[in-house]
């Protein structure tokens, strides 16, 4: 969908929805009709210093703002909301990010947008309870924004050209913020300033929970999180790759307390989080060589490098975590809100 112009009926909220079913346009929820007035309404807020947005995997074709703008509007943005979803389209432009790659593969990955600094307090981006959820609208409508864009410009159509085998909820939108952390944020340790607003996105899974209400020591808890990472089922262990470990604020807490840091916790689980060769299937140890892993001793590790783990805290109250693989193949990339 890229002219504005040629709308069906935008009064009629069921013969828009039945147009759009019919045109191929939207992810199968209700969209926002991108009128001329709200289109222009969306422009009128972007400031000056925006990226430059090149051809986008799989068709080739190069998105406008009009374009983008567009899209935003049908997932059901602000004006507001608009520079963190070009911020987030320019991350993953990024040659690092492999969007071809991670738009074309069978494997269920969709574009995390994780979110840090003051613009989440600016635009309400939920970092606290359930910020992985529902109930937001800022998360809910900027991750969603980048997934339209990618459909509709990019071509990422679901059984033409995204050939994802089971896919997963997390390709609606999967946008959250960075919350208050006791170390540096992930943004900081990447090298922004604390002021700045950043968008980091990793082609990932969705997030699978760390349950750990039991333990009283960061090194318990690092040891369920290395337990819920050693499994032979994620990419991680053969493509290799980043991966995010979103620590809730309690179990971040209880390891600020007993003095782990980002790096000690990161160099801790790539020596624990280890995948017994016993629990790897015979063929999947063959394929394994064949992309050049190899076990280190009686196991494999996950990913290929501590520094690949990446770590961030969010979340409400409650003794949970999360680790989000990613599709192996793709990279954590960070740029600044415009």
């Amino acid at each position: 969908m890229t002219d504005v112009l040629d709308l069906p009926d935008v009064d009629d909220a069921w013969a828009w929805t039945a147009a759009c079913e019919e045109r191929g346009w939207g992810d199968g929820l209700p969209t926002v009709p991108p009128t001329e007035e709200r289109v222009a309404a969306m422009l009128a807020a972007l400031p000056p210093d925006l990226p430059h947005l090149g051809p986008l995997p799989p068709r080739g074709v190069t998105p406008t703002l009009r374009s983008v703008a567009a899209n935003a509007v049908m997932a059901g943005c602000r004006p507001a909301d608009l520079p963190v979803v070009l911020a987030a389209l320019d991350a993953v432009q990024d040659e690092a990010y492999n969007l071809h790659g991670t738009l074309a593969t069978t494997h269920p990955c969709a574009p995390m947008v994780l979110v840090s600094g003051p613009v989440c307090d600016a635009l309400g981006i939920n970092a606290g309870g359930n910020c992985l959820g529902q109930g937001t609208r800022a998360n809910a409508v900027i991750g969603r924004a980048l997934s339209l864009v990618l459909l509709h410009v990019g071509g990422a159509r679901p059984g033409v050209l995204d050939r994802s085998t089971q896919g997963s909820p997390a390709k609606y939108t999967f946008c959250f913020g960075e919350s208050d952390s006791p170390w540096e944020s992930l943004a900081v340790r990447r090298g922004f300033g604390a002021d700045e607003g950043v968008v980091s996105v990793m082609a990932a899974e969705p997030p699978h929970n760390v349950n750990d209400h039991g333990s009283t020591t960061g090194a318990e808890i690092l040891l369920t999180v290395a337990g819920t990472m050693a499994q032979p089922g994620s990419n991680n262990v053969y493509v290799r790759g980043p991966h995010l470990l979103l620590l809730g604020p309690e179990h971040a807490a209880t390891l600020h307390r007993d003095g782990w840091t980002p790096d000690t916790i990161r160099a801790h689980l790539w020596e624990h989080a280890r995948i017994p060769v016993s629990h790897v299937s015979a063929g999947n140890r063959r394929q394994f060589v064949e992309w050049g892993v190899e076990p280190d001793g009686d196991a494999y590790t996950v990913s290929d490098a501590p520094e690949n783990l990446h770590l961030a805290v969010a979340g409400g109250a409650g003794k949970h975590s999360a680790w989000i693989p990613s599709f192996g193949g793709t990279a954590l990339v960070s740029r600044r809100v415009p």
